[in-house]
């Protein structure tokens, strides 16, 4: 009779110990952990540059009559080629007859010219009602991993090439958003700290002169705050190789900012901590020269996070369709409330003692994103999540593709992505993933517009009833 053959045991039992040690190496001190950040960092350098070109500039590829026609602006690609005909002094593109590639600068134009000189019945500029600012979005989770960095860099780029003048902010000190955008960020001098810290000085300078009036010592401003006080808007943002993003990057050093943010509260009760970065972009004239401001945060709610919450019109709240993603996004709701009430008790308090009209936070729209889905496993646990969020939960579910992969691989995004490396079939329905996401955000994006114009018209109406 044969004898059955043994099941092998798991690979934790029978562990020698002795040969265990001695895989261990060294006793690891603080230098090494100088050595693996030195490692890393030539790594991350030579791998964010594989989409680079060959000077060592990241360009935003060209984009081929069948993308623009089908993408970018609507109409055919035999009229378009008639009027480049009839036009030679707008942009002709690269090659001949109908394989025509042209720059993301050449499509603007292009839209330019047929939003003064087409059809009055299609939309070739995308909407934003004249004299309303530029709508912010954050896009803001605690848990990592769940797509953030990639949602906001694509609902980005998306409106870039809508024809939107875009402005991201990387408040995130790994910097990946900057990496992708082909950021450089030396020091935390080009990152939004000295913008923060610009504010804090500017209330203790007000401070002070009351401070003075009153006969009382004056509260002293060290070398930092001096020096933010001499940093514009401007200083701190920088071109990308998209002609309608920029960028305001991040850094390690931009960590510092979670230290320095309730040091500096404590020197100045009065000083309010989260309104740092919204009273930066409107002094800025930000909310004038953009249309789209769009935040990208760390994953978690410190002190940055609050700042990019507070100035938000729209929260986006990606996370993927899992228990542990669904049940830390419901916690991430919690303290948004906890944190946000508390500073609403606290102003308000205040507020009343002095005779003040009270404060409140208000946001047009927030919207948890299902992000990386996969409907042959996930549909289940996605239905659950969106019974669950109700109206808080975009409908569309941004599906994992290989294409989104494949871009993640090259530091880039898949509207980089040129259309020859895939067949066209593959290009569409990847790029689908993010058009669809987009849809949603723009449809938010165009109501939360339209709800500011009709509410400025009747407050207008309004006055001038008073006034007659």
């Amino acid at each position: 009779m044969d004898k059955k053959p043994e099941i092998p045991l798991p690979p934790y039992f029978n562990l020698n110990p002795e040969a265990a040690a001695a895989k261990l190496g060294p006793i690891v001190d603080t230098a090494r952990f100088a050595r693996a950040a030195a490692f890393a960092g030539r790594g991350r350098d030579d791998l964010a540059k594989r989409g680079y070109a060959p000077d060592g500039k990241k360009r935003l590829r060209k984009f081929s009559t069948w993308e623009v026609c089908r993408y970018l602006i609507p109409v055919a690609p035999a009229h378009l080629r008639r009027v480049l005909n009839k036009h030679p002094e707008l942009p002709q593109g690269e090659g001949q007859g109908n394989s025509r590639w042209f720059s993301l600068e050449e499509i603007l134009i292009l839209r330019d010219h047929f939003a003064e000189e087409g059809s009055s019945a299609k939309e070739y500029r995308p909407y934003r009602p004249k004299g309303q600012p530029a709508k912010i979005t954050a896009v803001a989770n605690f848990k990592g991993g769940v797509g953030k960095t990639s949602t906001a860099a694509h609902l980005a780029m998306s409106a870039a090439l809508d024809g939107y003048k875009v402005l991201v902010i990387d408040l995130d000190s790994q910097g990946s958003m900057t990496s992708i955008l082909g950021g450089d960020v030396p020091d935390e001098w080009r990152t939004v700290f000295p913008l923060l810290a610009r504010d804090y000085a500017t209330h203790l300078e007000a401070e002070n002169r009351v401070r003075e009036a009153s006969g009382d010592p004056v509260l002293p401003l060290d070398e930092t705050l001096t020096e933010a006080l001499q940093v514009s808007f401007a200083d701190v943002v920088q071109k990308t190789h998209w002609p309608n993003i920029d960028l305001i990057g991040a850094q390690l050093n931009l960590y510092w900012a979670e230290f320095q943010i309730p040091v500096w509260r404590m020197g100045l009760r009065n000083w309010p901590l989260w309104d740092a970065l919204t009273s930066a972009l409107s002094e800025s004239g930000a909310l004038d020269d953009y249309d789209v401001i769009i935040l990208d945060t760390p994953p978690a709610l410190g002190y940055l996070t609050i700042n990019a919450l507070a100035a938000a019109d729209i929260i986006l709240v990606p996370l993927g369709a899992s228990f542990l993603e669904f049940d830390s996004t419901g916690r991430f709701f919690d303290m948004l409330y906890s944190t946000f009430a508390s500073i609403e008790d606290g102003e308000n308090t205040a507020r009343r003692r002095a005779g003040l009209p009270e404060m409140k936070f208000e946001w047009d729209v927030v919207r948890a994103i299902i992000t990386r889905f996969d409907a042959s496993q996930q549909t289940d646990l996605a239905n659950v999540i969106q019974a669950y969020f109700g109206d808080m939960t975009n409908a569309y579910r941004q599906d994992y593709t290989a294409m989104v992969g494949q871009a993640g691989e090259t530091v880039s995004g898949i509207y980089e992505a040129d259309y020859r490396d895939f067949n066209r079939e593959t290009y569409t329905r990847g790029r689908e993933t993010f058009d669809r996401t987009y849809a949603e955000f723009k449809e938010m994006l165009i109501g939360a517009w339209w709800r500011d114009e009709q509410l400025a018209k009747k407050e207008a109406g309004h006055g001038e009833t008073q006034t007659a």
